[in-house]
């Protein structure tokens, strides 16, 4: 049996505005790819090709870019929200895709590589409302977390708890296989959620909601430091990609063919750019153009909003320096009256993440990236 699923991509990105500007949260690339086409890769490898997505914030891009989704080899249906309807009232919206079936709900703006199709497969031999799927985090505090009775069944939800009310490890990932009877308990035309809303009504009510541990890996990109973390990890292969990064080895090709033209995609080599004798990465560089005796360690570059970007060596060792490159006309809309030019720096261990322009700190119109320790190190 066929699946369907619906992807929630309204989201606006609040927590990442500091890099991304106005581009809307699915937009927001992974390894050169916006993460609502990474999570639409992974869907059509489960074998979903029936697709649904709402929107609300800015969808206007997100429409440009992926149109019917006939390029991707799915169908793609859009249902746009004038006012938020939260994650379950936005699904309720999409009810005349999903239909009788079961079907799934996925984020546009979370990456992960489970096996979507063994969460369906559970969900029909469990035959409970909603399934949810978990898995563990070694950050339980961040997360809304689920406590599954032996067989599965969710007994309750803990949301966000501190340390103390910390039982289990089990989060909710915002994953979903739904059945038709589940979306009849939520109301029309207003706001609703699952996890608030939804899930209290269908335990109050008897109605089963199981949680299914899945294998693989799971992020909610919703910060920078977060963000961060995934492009390494999808880089390094704890994230597989259904379409991995392209790869230089070594560092001396990447560096070279870095100076003669802009680099598009995302690309790694083995070692800093340019080659040098000390072992690293170069990480996430997209629509770029390296100058002779810059370095990158440990960062991630955007290509924001079309801008293309120039990276040349700085003063100090400890940074480098963006600017947009010449010629280029494509800027942010929201930064015209600085020249289209971001100034961020990117320093897990100094007030991380954040932007800044001329007269507010910082240095002139140019963006700033420090070498960056690893989350956890």
């Amino acid at each position: 049996m066929g699946m369907k699923a619906v992807i929630l991509a309204g989201g606006e990105g609040r927590r990442l505005k500091a890099v991304t500007g106005e581009l809307p949260k699915p937009m927001v690339p992974l390894l050169g790819k916006p993460l609502m086409e990474r999570v639409i890769e992974l869907l059509r490898k489960n074998g979903v090709t029936e697709i649904a997505a709402t929107l609300r914030y800015n969808p206007a891009p997100i429409l440009a870019y992926f149109g019917n989704g006939e390029s991707m080899g799915v169908r793609l249906r859009w249902f746009i929200e004038q006012e938020p309807l939260g994650t379950a009232g936005s699904v309720k919206n999409c009810l005349g895709f999903t239909g009788g079936e079961d079907f799934l709900v996925v984020s546009g703006d979370a990456a992960c590589d489970f096996d979507l199709s063994e969460l369906m497969r559970e969900h029909r031999r469990g035959g409970d409302a909603v399934t949810i799927a978990l898995c563990e985090s070694p950050e339980p505090l961040r997360y809304g977390l689920v406590v599954p009775d032996a067989d599965g069944e969710v007994r309750c939800f803990i949301e966000k708890p501190p340390w103390q009310k910390v039982v289990t490890n089990l989060v909710n990932t915002g994953i979903y296989a739904v059945s038709p009877r589940a979306m009849e308990l939520v109301p029309a035309g207003r706001e609703f959620d699952f996890a608030r809303d939804l899930f209290p009504l269908l335990l109050e009510r008897g109605e089963g909601i199981r949680g299914v541990k899945l294998d693989g890996y799971w992020c909610d990109v919703g910060t920078p430091e977060a963000y961060y973390r995934c492009c390494l990890d999808a880089l390094e292969g704890r994230l597989r990609l259904v379409t991995p990064p392209k790869t230089h080895e070594p560092a001396a090709k990447a560096a070279q063919e870095a100076k003669r033209e802009p680099l598009e995609g995302e690309y790694r080599a083995e070692r800093r750019v340019p080659c040098r004798d000390r072992a690293g990465l170069m990480r996430a560089v997209s629509g770029c153009l390296m100058e002779a005796g810059a370095e990158l360690d440990d960062g991630v570059v955007l290509r924001s909003n079309g801008c293309s970007l120039r990276i040349s060596p700085s003063a100090e060792r400890s940074e480098i320096v963006i600017e947009a490159a010449a010629g280029s006309a494509d800027f942010p809309e929201q930064l015209a009256d600085t020249a289209g030019e971001l100034v961020t720096r990117l320093r897990l261990d100094q007030a991380p993440f954040t932007r800044s322009g001329p007269g507010a700190g910082g240095r002139p119109p140019a963006a700033q990236a420090g070498r960056e320790k690893r989350p956890g190190t």
